[in-house]
């Protein structure tokens, strides 16, 4: 792996629609010379494959080796963990990264987080970042929203997490799906105070 990489970002995918958002994340973490830890559920597999025809492989290191190739990622710049590989550095606070973006997050893991389920290692790695008052950015997709969501969207808000709804705008005049994917990434990437240049800034 390259010595001159960024510090790790930890991003996971899970079952709700928008597995673009998620994927387009990871092309630009890499881009701007992150390491990239991911996680993608197994109902995430599912709706990648579903959406954009993507069939990504289950087994961490085959899918460490497709995402390295279709991001053009340098070797050991994205590492991928199982379900419940509980040795994985996201488990633990002495080893998960500054920051974990989940995108986009499926209302059932958004419960989970709230609740501090830690079910799998997608709700452990969250529930670490929580603790250890790192940044944690949820970006659900789901409309319409219950109490429920509601309620769990404001609890995570209150214990420092961000939530950053799926939801484009169009004052940038998009042309393409790409553009309202890259609207949401940007966004995602300024909370984490990375630079890019998917789209300018207001008034830039």
């Amino acid at each position: 792996m390259a010595d001159d990489l960024r510090e790790p970002v930890t991003v996971a995918i899970t079952g709700a629609s928008g597995a673009q958002y998620g994927l387009r994340l990871i092309e630009a973490l890499v881009a701007a010379d992150h390491a990239v830890w991911v996680m993608i559920s197994k109902a995430a597999h599912l709706v990648i494959t579903t959406e954009t025809g993507v069939d990504l492989p289950a087994r961490p290191q085959r899918l460490a080796e497709a995402l390295t190739e279709r991001c053009g990622a340098v070797a050991g710049q994205i590492r991928c963990f199982g379900r419940e590989d509980w040795m994985a550095p996201v488990a633990s606070g002495s080893g998960a990264p500054s920051a974990m973006v989940i995108c986009p997050c499926s209302t059932g893991t958004l419960s989970a987080v709230a609740t501090g389920a830690s079910n799998n290692l997608i709700e452990r790695a969250a529930d670490v970042t929580l603790k250890e008052r790192r940044r944690l950015i949820l970006v659900p997709r789901e409309t319409p929203l219950s109490a429920i969501h509601l309620e769990h969207m404001l609890t995570l808000t209150r214990m420092g997490a961000v939530i950053l709804p799926a939801a484009p705008g169009f004052y940038h005049q998009p042309q393409r799906i790409d553009d309202l994917v890259d609207f949401i990434v940007a966004r995602i990437l300024n909370q984490l105070g990375i630079e890019h240049r998917l789209m300018p800034r207001w008034g830039g």
